[in-house]
C-alpha cells in the first residue's frame, strides 16, 4: 500500500547503537605497528613486552594463549615484510593519494590487507574483524572507510594484485621486483649488484628476506652444550645448527628465555650466521702469541660472548669496547660469568684508549645499513636510504683503520657487517688497505673460505658473503686481514 499523498514517508527504525568488540590480537597489533612509525621502534623490540602485558592482563575467561601471541606476531611481522606491496594495492583502492591517508588508518588498512591477501584467514572474519578494530582504534566514521576499501582490496587475490600493480619484468625488473617482493628499488637494486648481476638468486634472496626466521641458539663453549640445549627444549622441537657447532635452531619458534642456559647467559640467542664469524676470527692461522684479543664493536654482546668463552678455552683474555654505555650494559650482562678473565669499557673504536700494537685478534662488527637482516627487521627495509650509506662510510673506514692499528704485526683482524652492500663491504676494506682517506698500517688478505668448513657457495674468496637464501643465515660479510707492517 502506497502511502497517502502528502504524508510523510515513515522511515525505518534507527538500529542501536553496537558497541565496537574489543579484539586484543589485533589491538596488539595495531599499537605495534603505531610504535614503529612513530618511535621508530624495532618490532622485536616493542613486540615482546606487548605480548606480556596481554598475558599479564588476560582473564580465565578471555586468556591470552600462544595461538594468541603467534597470530599478534604474524600480523605485525606479515604486514611490516609486505608494506610496500600492501601499499601499492590500497593505492589502488583509495579515492587520494596514499600520503593523505592519516598513518593509524593506513596502519589498520595494511593489517587487513595482510589478513586478506597474506594468511588464510576467510574473507568476511578478516574484513568484519579489521572494520571492528577500526572502530576501536578510529572511531565509527574512519571505520566505514576502512570498510569500503578492504571490500576494494578482496575483490583478488594476491596475485591478481600483482598483475594490476606491478610493471611487468621485462619493461622494469627491478620496479617489478621491488612491488612483488616488498623492498624498495634501491635495495633490490644492490641486492642484485651484491650478488653479481644476471638474474640468478635475486628472487630467491628477495623471497628469504620475507620468510620468518628461524630462532637459533648458540651453546657458549665451555659453559654450555648443544646436547644440554636440545634436551631442555624438548625432542622433536629442535635441530642441530646447520654449519656452527655451537647452534641450535629452535622448531617452532620457541621461548629462549625460558632456558635456564639462557638466563644464566650461558647460551644466548645469535644467528648462526653471527656464529660463523666469531669462529673465524678465533680459528685464523697465527704465529706467536695468542693472548690478547679485542671486540672492538661489541654491543650487543653476541660476538664477544663467544669470543669471550673461546678465548677463555685457550687462556686468553678479551676486551670487549663499546661507544653506547647502554650497549655495553648489554655486553657486561652477555659476558657475565664467562670462566676465562674479560673486561668491557664504554669508549669509542675510532679514538680508542688501547695502544697501537696490544692485540693478537681484533673484530670490528661495524654499525651499517642493516640489510643483512631484513628477515628479523623488516622495517629498516622503509626507514634506510641511500644517503645512510655514505653516513657510514667513514665510520666504517675508520673503524677498520683503528682495528689495524691495534693488533700486532702478525695478528689478524676480522672486518664483519651485516649488510651485503657492497658499498660497506669489500669497497671499505678495499679503501682502507690502498691507503685511500688515511694512512693505516699495511696487511694482506686470509682466505676466509676454509675457516668456515662445510658451509658451501661462499664464492671466489677470499673475503666471504654469507646469504639468507643460501646458507639460511643473515647476510653477513667478512674479510680477514693479516697485519704485515
Amino acid at each position: 500500500m502506497s502511502p497517502q499523498p502528502g504524508r510523510p514517508r515513515r522511515s525505518a527504525p534507527a538500529k542501536p547503537y553496537r558497541r565496537p568488540k574489543k579484539d586484543p590480537v589485533r589491538i596488539l597489533a595495531f599499537e605495534a605497528l603505531r610504535a614503529v612509525d612513530e618511535r621508530d621502534a624495532y618490532a622485536n623490540l616493542v613486540l615482546p613486552p606487548l605480548l606480556r602485558k596481554a598475558r599479564q592482563d588476560s582473564t580465565e575467561a578471555k586468556p591470552f594463549d600462544a595461538r594468541d601471541a603467534a597470530l599478534a606476531t604474524e600480523l605485525v611481522y606479515g604486514t611490516l615484510r609486505r608494506q610496500g606491496t600492501y601499499d601499492a594495492i590500497i593505492a589502488e583502492c583509495v579515492d587520494r593519494p596514499l600520503r593523505e591517508v592519516d598513518p593509524p588508518v593506513l596502519d589498520v588498512l595494511s593489517l587487513g590487507a595482510h589478513q586478506l591477501l597474506g594468511t588464510r584467514i576467510p574473507t568476511h572474519a578478516a574484513v568484519s574483524a579489521s572494520v571492528e578494530l577500526a572502530r576501536v582504534v578510529l572511531g565509527d566514521g574512519r571505520a566505514k572507510f576502512v570498510n569500503a576499501v578492504l571490500r576494494k582490496v578482496a575483490a583478488n587475490d594476491l596475485d591478481g594484485w600483482l598483475e594490476k600493480v606491478a610493471p611487468p619484468y621485462d619493461e622494469d625488473p627491478e620496479e617489478h621486483l621491488a612491488v612483488v617482493h616488498s623492498h624498495p628499488r634501491w635495495i633490490v637494486s644492490a641486492l642484485w649488484d651484491a650478488l653479481g648481476g644476471g638474474s640468478a638468486g635475486v628472487e630467491d634472496l628477495l623471497e628469504a628476506d620475507n620468510e620468518r626466521p628461524e630462532v637459533t641458539l648458540v651453546a657458549r663453549p665451555g659453559r654450555s652444550t648443544t646436547e644440554e640445549l636440545m634436551a631442555a627444549v624438548g625432542e622433536g622441537s629442535a635441530l642441530p645448527g646447520r654449519w656452527s657447532p655451537y647452534a641450535v635452531r629452535l622448531a617452532e619458534g620457541g621461548e629462549p628465555g625460558a632456558l635456564d642456559a639462557v638466563r644464566e647467559a650461558r647460551a644466548g640467542v645469535q644467528d648462526e650466521g653471527s656464529q660463523l664469524v666469531a669462529l673465524a676470527l678465533a680459528n685464523a692461522p697465527l704465529t706467536g702469541a695468542d693472548e690478547r684479543w679485542l671486540d672492538g664493536c661489541a654491543g650487543p654482546g653476541g660476538k664477544a660472548a663467544l669470543l669471550g668463552a673461546l678465548a677463555a678455552e685457550r687462556g686468553a683474555a678479551l676486551l670487549a669496547s663499546e661507544k653506547q654505555p647502554h650497549r655495553a650494559g648489554l655486553v657486561e650482562r652477555a659476558l657475565a660469568g664467562n670462566p676465562g678473565p674479560y673486561q668491557v669499557i664504554a669508549a669509542d673504536g675510532t679514538r680508542p684508549p688501547w695502544r697501537p700494537g696490544t692485540f693478537d685478534r681484533v673484530l670490528v662488527d661495524v654499525p651499517c645499513t642493516g640489510l643483512g637482516a631484513l628477515r628479523r627487521r623488516p622495517e629498516a627495509r622503509w626507514r634506510r636510504s641511500p644517503e645512510d650509506l655514505a653516513g657510514f662510510a667513514p665510520l666504517q673506514r675508520e673503524l677498520l683503520r683503528q682495528a689495524l692499528s691495534a693488533v700486532r704485526v702478525g695478528g689478524v683482524v676480522g672486518y664483519a657487517t651485516c649488510s651485503p652492500h657492497l658499498a660497506e663491504t669489500r669497497a671499505v676494506v678495499d679503501d682502507v688497505l690502498k691507503g685511500r682517506g688515511g694512512p693505516a698500517p699495511a696487511a694482506e688478505w686470509i682466505d676466509a673460505r676454509p675457516l668456515m668448513p662445510g658451509v658451501p657457495e661462499l664464492g671466489d674468496g677470499p673475503d666471504v658473503q654469507l646469504w639468507p637464501h643460501r646458507h639460511g643465515t643473515d647476510a653477513m660479510y667478512l674479510a680477514l686481514l693479516r697485519r704485515t707492517d
